[in-house]
């Protein structure tokens, strides 16, 4: 699977960790940075991951930042990108069977490497379930989507 992975400065070495992990396990990984812990702004690599995944240059993202929100919330401003912040592999794998989520954002700052690897597992192992009462729910998001948007 080809995954884009992107943090701020707090979410980089997370993110240098789950990328070699990817691609240890035979991921292609499209790195959106940042590329050193020097501070940065999330918006931008939420904004840089979300076009990849908007674009098909990426299946799924996994966007780090300090604690997940930021990330989570910057990325849900683009149209067609379904975000959120994960911290227990239910959650990860959940937001896809029922939410057919896009993007998994993480906190850095709230779980550690093999709770990471854990949850990105999760999320990459789990498939949209198309059942009706999930498919009306989606549907009912992307109407808000194109509403208020």
């Amino acid at each position: 699977m080809k995954i884009a992975v992107g943090a701020d400065h707090a979410g980089y070495e997370l993110k240098e960790t789950i990328a070699t992990e990817l691609r240890r396990n035979g991921h292609e990984v499209v790195d959106v940075g940042t590329d050193s812990t020097d501070p940065v702004d999330y918006p931008d690599f939420a904004a840089a991951l979300g076009r990849a995944v908007l674009d098909g240059a990426a299946e799924r993202g996994i966007l780090i930042c300090g604690s997940g929100a930021g990330a989570s919330i910057a990325a849900n401003k683009l149209k067609g990108i379904r975000a959120t912040v994960a911290h227990d592999a239910y959650t990860a794998h959940q937001g896809v069977e029922h939410d057919d989520i896009n993007i998994l954002t993480l906190g850095a700052r709230v779980i550690g490497d093999a709770q990471a690897s854990e949850l990105v597992q999760a999320f990459l192992g789990a498939e949209f379930s198309g059942e009706e009462r999930h498919v009306r729910r989606l549907n009912k998001v992307k109407q808000l989507e194109e509403d208020f948007g």
